[in-house]
């Protein structure tokens, strides 16, 4: 079984004249590969990740997210495959301004009916993952932006899901900011963790195993799966899915998710 597999994906969006954002798109992630997706603007970059990421649906072509497929299944269905098997970073950051790092973090696990305890602890050991042990009771406001940045991906890692999805995570960052998140996601890689990410970052997309070329919405170049880690992590038997009805567990990236966690 893989992290994702995309097979013969195509994306057209309506308009007069339709606009072609993907053609025929194919690519298997297995579990602790290091994927940098690049291409010029409007190369279909985010489209890729947005639909591997279930956010979009495929007009024609399968999506396969740790062995279940995305395709003739209810939007709670996807719901429920987002908050369970995937773990998104976005540019944006998308915390919570009113809760610290620790809830903001917490809220990765909001979703699958995990008691509150369990999601503070995990958050907490979330956070130590990414360096930010001693800024848990600080406010996005209080944090530097490749701090906000860490506190996103222990978000996206508190779950331990099948894959990491991250969409340009250096942009919104300085150089010397930025340069610490390709350390640090490097870092997670090596110690097992599946990441597939967009950007136009050269010394990030350097620090992948594999780079995946797109143009005119097509894969021109794919640089081939290297050998995942030896400690490549699969999904937990056990983990729990969401529940019917689940939203993403990002807390909606437009923070308007209540709610203890």
């Amino acid at each position: 079984m893989n992290a994702l597999v995309l097979t013969d994906i195509g994306k057209q969006h309506h308009g007069t004249p339709p606009v072609v954002a993907l053609r025929s798109v194919t690519m298997t992630v297995g579990y602790g590969e290091f994927v940098a997706v690049i291409g010029p603007s409007g190369s279909g970059k985010s489209t890729l990740l947005a639909i591997a990421g279930t956010l979009e649906r495929p007009t024609t072509g399968v999506v396969e997210v740790a062995g279940e497929p995305a395709g003739r299944i209810s939007d709670r269905g996807l719901s429920a495959i987002r908050a369970g098997r995937i773990g998104f970073v976005f540019q944006q950051f998308f915390l919570i301004p009113a809760m610290s790092a620790l809830e903001n973090v917490a809220c990765g696990l909001l979703y699958r009916g995990v008691p509150a305890g369990e999601r503070r602890r995990a958050a907490g050991a979330a956070l130590e993952r990414v360096g930010l042990a001693d800024r848990a009771q600080h406010r996005p406001g209080q944090l530097s932006g490749g701090e906000c940045q860490r506190v996103a991906i222990a978000r996206a890692l508190i779950g331990e899901p099948a894959i990491i999805l991250a969409d340009e995570p250096t942009g919104n960052l300085d150089s010397a900011a930025g340069a610490g998140i390709v350390e640090l996601l490097a870092g997670l890689n090596s110690a097992g963790a599946t990441i597939v990410l967009v950007t136009h970052n050269s010394e990030l997309a350097a620090a992948a195993s594999r780079i995946v070329s797109l143009r005119d919405g097509a894969v021109i170049a794919d640089s081939g799966a290297k050998t995942p880690h030896s400690n490549a992590k699969t999904p937990p038997g056990g983990t729990k899915t969401a529940r019917s009805g689940a939203k993403t567990p990002s807390c909606d990236a437009d923070g308007q998710e209540g709610g203890h966690v």
